[in-house]
C-alpha cells in the first residue's frame, strides 16, 4: 500500500498505484492539514466576497450569491459543466486523473472538507471510476469538463466504470456501501479547477514512452545483430565526443546489452588488422542510417521523455486550482495555476519524439523486409514458397499506416488556442487534447513495434541466430516468439500482433534489462 499526501508522488509510485493497482492510504499529517485548510476557509469566508464561494464563476463572477445558495452554487457548477462527449477515458486514465486530483488536494491549499479526500481514496481502492469523456476540456480554468464528470460521480450522479461495466453512480455507491460527497464550501470549484486530467493522462504517456524507448533500443540491436554489423557506431569513443546526455545514455545501453553478443563485429578485426584487396567490397563498410545512427536518433527522444517526466512530476505535486487557499499565511490568492501550458507543451514535444521513434522502427522494419537493402534475408522474411506464401508482407501495412497517422497527429495542439467563456478564457492551453493525442501516438507506436518485433523473430529464426544473441536480446526473442512463433505457412496474424502489443505495453522491459545487465 502506498501512503500519499506528505511526500512527493513520483512517477514510479504512480505506476504502482495506477497500472499495478496498488491501494493507497492518506498520510495522517496531510489529512490534518486538509482539515486545517477547510477550517480556515470556513472562518475566513464569513462576510467577505470570495470568488467561487459567494460569486458566480468565470465571467459570471460579477454576480454575488447569497449564503443560502452557496451549496447549490457548487452543485450547479458540477452539473452545468458535465457536458463531455466522445469516448470515455480508459479505466487507467481515469484512475490516474483521480490520483492526480487527490494528490493536489492533499497539498492543503484548496479548502476542501476531509470527507472529499476520504471518498476519493475509497473509490480509487475499490477501482471505481466516474465516467469521464475525452472531449470537452480546453486546458485553462483547468480541465473543467473532464473534472466536472469526476465531481458528478463523487456527488452520486452520472455513471461509473466499475468491474468492467458502466453502471449508474447510485448502484456503485450502494455496492461499495459508500455515501456520495456532501457539498460544503467550495468542493465543486476545487474539483473542477485544475490540470489533473491532462496530468494523469500525461503521466501514463511518460510511463509508456519509457517502455517504447527500452523496446526500440533492444529491437535496434536485434537488427544490428541480424546484420552482424560493426559495433563502433555505439562505441564510447565515438559517442563521447558528442556532448548530449541522451545520445551517451543510449550508446552506453547498447554497449552493455551487446557485451556478450556473438554476432556484433569489431571493425578493427575485419578491416584494419588485415589487408583488404577487393576493388568492390561486397560487405557493407557502413550500415544504413537506421542501423548505425540509433544513438543520435534515440538520444534526443530519451532526453525529451525524461524532461517531460520531470515536468509531469512537478505538475502532479503542484497546487493547480484557483483561488489558492493558504491557511498558513491566512490569506486567499487569485490567479491562474489551473492553466495547463506546461503539460500541453510537453505532451506536444513527447508525441513528436515518439512519432520519430515509430519512424525509426518502421525504417528498420522495411530494411528487414527488403532483400535489396539487407541482402541477407528472403523477401518479407518469407520462409515458405516465394509467390505462394507471403511472410510478413501483409503485416507491413498497419505498421506503415500507424506511422503515417502519427505524422499527421504530430501537429501541435499547444498553439491552437481558441478564446471562449465570453472571452474570459482568451488564451488556453488545449492540454488535455495534447495529452490524449499523445496517448494515441504512443498506442500507434506500440502497434508498429509489434509488427517489427514479429519480423525480427522471423528473421532471427531464419538465420538460426538465436544462440548467438546477447542475453537481453535473446530474452526478448524468447518472450515474443512464445506469443508469435516463427512460421512458414500463412495464417491470420491479428491476434498474435495484439498479444505482442499488450505484452510490450504491460511488461517492465526496462527493469528486465537492468536485471539481465546487472545494473
Amino acid at each position: 500500500m502506498e501512503k500519499i499526501g506528505k511526500k512527493i508522488l513520483n512517477l514510479e509510485a504512480l505506476e504502482q498505484i495506477v497500472l499495478q493497482k496498488d491501494e493507497i492510504s492518506i498520510d495522517a499529517d496531510a489529512a490534518a492539514e486538509v482539515a486545517a485548510s477547510h477550517s480556515f476557509l470556513k472562518n475566513f469566508a464569513k462576510d467577505k466576497l470570495i470568488y467561487g464561494i459567494n460569486t458566480g464563476f468565470g465571467p459570471m463572477a460579477q454576480y454575488r450569491i447569497e449564503d443560502e445558495d452557496a451549496r447549490q452554487l457548487q452543485l450547479n457548477l458540477i452539473r452545468s459543466h458535465s457536458s463531455g462527449m466522445g469516448t470515455l477515458l480508459t479505466p487507467d486514465q481515469s484512475r490516474a486523473l483521480m490520483l492526480a486530483r487527490l494528490n493536489t488536494l492533499l497539498r492543503a491549499y484548496s479548502g476542501v472538507h476531509p470527507e472529499l479526500i476520504e471518498l476519493m481514496t475509497a473509490l480509487i481502492n475499490a477501482e471505481a471510476y466516474p465516467c469521464v469523456y475525452q472531449h470537452g476540456g480546453v486546458g485553462a480554468s483547468g480541465d473543467l469538463v473532464q473534472l466536472a464528470h469526476l465531481a458528478l460521480g463523487l456527488i452520486g450522479e452520472g455513471y461509473f466504470q466499475y468491474k468492467g461495466e458502466v453502471k449508474p453512480a447510485k448502484e456503485v455507491f450502494e455496492a461499495l456501501q459508500l455515501k456520495p460527497l456532501n457539498m460544503h464550501i467550495r468542493e465543486g470549484l476545487s474539483l473542477l479547477n485544475g490540470t489533473s486530467a491532462m496530468t494523469g493522462i500525461g503521466a501514463i504517456n511518460v510511463l509508456h514512452a519509457r517502455k517504447l524507448m527500452c523496446g526500440q533500443i533492444l529491437f535496434s540491436l536485434m537488427v544490428n545483430e541480424i546484420m552482424e554489423a560493426y559495433d563502433d557506431h555505439f562505441s564510447e569513443e565515438l559517442n563521447g565526443v558528442k556532448l548530449h546526455k541522451g545520445q551517451q545514455v543510449v550508446a552506453a545501453a547498447m554497449r552493455a546489452i551487446t557485451k556478450n553478443s556473438k554476432l556484433m563485429r569489431k571493425r578493427s578485426e575485419h578491416l584494419y588488422e588485415k589487408k583488404v584487396t577487393e576493388t568492390v567490397i561486397e560487405d557493407k563498410v557502413q550500415e544504413y542510417y537506421s542501423l548505425r545512427c540509433v544513438p543520435q536518433i534515440l538520444g534526443p527522444i530519451y532526453d525529451t521523455i525524461e524532461y517531460t517526466a520531470q515536468i509531469i512530476e512537478q505538475e502532479l505535486n503542484s497546487v493547480n486550482d484557483n483561488p489558492v487557499v493558504d491557511y498558513r499565511t491566512e490569506n486567499i490568492y487569485h490567479g491562474g495555476n489551473f492553466h495547463g501550458d506546461y503539460v500541453a507543451l510537453e505532451m506536444d514535444k513527447l508525441k513528436i519524439a515518439i512519432t520519430k521513434l515509430s519512424m525509426l522502427a518502421e525504417r528498420q522494419l522495411n530494411f528487414v523486409l527488403n532483400p535489396a537493402l539487407n541482402k541477407r534475408l528472403t523477401p518479407f522474411v518469407n520462409q515458405g514458397i516465394l509467390g505462394l506464401n507471403f511472410g510478413i508482407q501483409g503485416m507491413q501495412y498497419p505498421a506503415v499506416s500507424n506511422v503515417a497517422e502519427n505524422q499527421t497527429l504530430s501537429n501541435p495542439a499547444y498553439i491552437h488556442s481558441i478564446p471562449n467563456n465570453n472571452d474570459n478564457q482568451d488564451i488556453v492551453s488545449m492540454g488535455t487534447n495534447a495529452a490524449l493525442i499523445c496517448a494515441r501516438v504512443i498506442e500507434n507506436s506500440f502497434e508498429t513495434l509489434s509488427v517489427y518485433a514479429y519480423a525480427l523473430i522471423q528473421a532471427i529464426h531464419a538465420k538460426d541466430f538465436q544462440d548467438r544473441l546477447s542475453p537481453a536480446t535473446r530474452w526478448m526473442y524468447d518472450e515474443i516468439s512464445a506469443m508469435a512463433p516463427p512460421f512458414i505457412e500463412d495464417s491470420p496474424a491479428f491476434e498474435k500482433l495484439a498479444h505482442i502489443k499488450n505484452w510490450l505495453m504491460t511488461t517492465e522491459v526496462g527493469a528486465k534489462m537492468k536485471k539481465l545487465l546487472g545494473w
